[in-house]
């Protein structure tokens, strides 16, 4: 039996995620941190079935081109997920010609995304940031800059002895040149 607090909407632990078959881009090693947070997948596919119904697959497509290819969902964690939503009222199920099963918000549903439209657009923020900053990232000067900048903040920060000094100075050529970038026309 599954409680409506279990964990079904793909915000697992980084070893979950690769049992289940996530797709994460990016570098590896380590834990990544979590493209959603609990309970967020299910705002994000109620999101995208107010639009049209639709079918898994195709949600797993539409959630990976929302994110830029930052995250695809994996069947393993997609089907759950519906499931969930279906056993919670928020979608209907239905089988058409061929076997396909078409999935469609409910009137709950949609009362339940109103509710949660705050948050949502929290979602939306966060995602599209991201996007913004994988734009800049694929342009090769930016890429390299940035790449320079971490590598440089590695070795000061993380490979050797610093004081609390040489950290507040750290600090402030880091917000000088935001509020420079910040002031560019």
């Amino acid at each position: 039996m599954r409680h409506p607090s279990s964990d079904v909407d793909g915000e697992h632990t980084h070893g979950r995620e690769q049992a289940h078959g996530e797709h994460h881009h990016g570098r590896g090693g380590g834990r990544r941190q979590r493209f959603f947070g609990h309970g967020e997948l299910r705002l994000v596919i109620l999101d995208l079935l107010t639009r049209n119904a639709s079918h898994g697959y195709e949600l797993i497509k539409e959630i990976e081109s929302l994110t830029q290819g930052h995250y695809t969902p994996s069947p393993g964690v997609i089907y759950p997920t519906l499931d969930f939503l279906q056993d919670q009222q928020l979608i209907v199920i239905s089988v058409e010609e061929g076997g396909r099963k078409k999935i469609a918000i409910t009137p709950q549903g949609e009362a339940w995304m109103a509710e949660n439209s705050e948050h949502l657009a929290h979602i939306q923020a966060r995602i599209k940031a991201r996007s913004v900053g994988f734009q800049l990232r694929k342009d090769p000067q930016m890429k390299r800059a940035l790449e320079n900048f971490k590598a440089v903040l590695d070795l000061k920060v993380n490979q050797g002895e610093i004081s609390a000094a040489q950290l507040k100075q750290i600090v402030g050529v880091i917000d000088r040149a935001a509020l420079e970038i910040s002031q560019l026309d």
